[in-house]
């Protein structure tokens, strides 16, 4: 992509981030939590507290277990690929692979065709 087409794809994002920004300044649910917010953190700092200290007294099993460390997820793990065998017949090479992105195979299905190629599967 060329530097002009480029700069005018992120000039139009910028458009239209700015014009959904000036759409969210004008709504009314916007202003209420901005308000509700900026009165909380005033209150949390008059009575010296923080947002954990109030999760803890709202809701004590929470806090246990966030003070926890959660275990590791568990990857779920693919069944592995089987192991195919080929033999060309014209000059007896095998190629064992678990995929068919093998150049020796890929130099045979150029040459052959897939299909023949699919046959000598042993």
């Amino acid at each position: 992509m060329s530097k002009l087409a480029e700069f005018r794809r992120l000039e139009r994002h910028l458009a239209e981030q700015l014009a959904a920004l000036e759409a969210m300044k004008g709504d009314k649910g916007l202003e209420q939590e901005i308000e509700f917010e900026s009165k909380l953190r005033a209150l949390l700092g008059e009575y010296n507290k923080s947002l954990r200290d109030i999760i803890a007294i709202l809701d004590p099993q929470n806090d246990s277990k966030s003070t926890r460390t959660a275990p590791a997820p568990v990857k779920a793990s693919r069944k592995a690929r089987a192991l195919k065998v080929y033999k060309n017949p014209h000059n007896g090479e095998v190629v064992e692979t678990k995929g068919g992105n093998h150049k020796t195979l890929k130099e045979w299905k150029a040459e052959h065709g897939s299909d023949t190629v699919e046959s000598w599967l042993s």
